[in-house]
């Protein structure tokens, strides 16, 4: 069975897992503090899931992070090509699914950290991406469009 070891563990999981263990060290290298891991705030609907949730001191912002693992980087595939606009719904309502279980009314955003790269074959490249539109306040966040920054509103 592809994806699948011979002793019945699931590759997919254990790199997406390797994934985030590399992101939540590039994140704390950057002084971040990890608040949560694989969070999932709404026990009702198991979709909805936040990868890392992260205080981000210098900014005084929580971070909410997806993690995408990919095992090579190609220069014609663009930046988070995995993230489709059902995924970032799930996103969205899960970000703020954990804001109101927390009673959270700071400053928040959402950013994507994408590793480039297989457990045991080197040094992983890693590619955060800060400020993802994701949510309604277009004028808090910022739209990327392979590696451009541009402000704009969000549809």
């Amino acid at each position: 069975m592809p994806g699948r070891r011979p002793d019945g563990g699931n590759i997919a999981v254990e790199h997406g897992s390797w994934g985030e263990d590399i992101a939540v060290s590039s994140l704390r290298r950057r002084g971040f503090e990890i608040i949560e891991r694989n969070s999932r705030p709404c026990k009702y609907d198991r979709r909805l899931e936040i990868d890392i949730i992260a205080y981000d001191r210098r900014n005084d912002v929580m971070v909410f992070v997806e993690v995408k693992q990919h095992s090579s980087k190609s220069e014609w595939q663009r930046r988070m090509r995995s993230v489709n606009k059902r995924k970032l719904m799930n996103l969205r309502r899960a970000c703020n699914a954990w804001k109101w279980k927390n009673a959270y009314k700071g400053g928040f955003r959402f950013d994507v950290i994408e590793i480039y790269g297989e457990p045991g074959r080197g040094s992983p490249e890693v590619d955060h991406i800060e400020r993802v539109c994701l949510f309604e306040r277009p004028e808090r966040f910022v739209r990327w469009t392979d590696g451009e920054e541009t402000k704009g509103k969000t549809k």
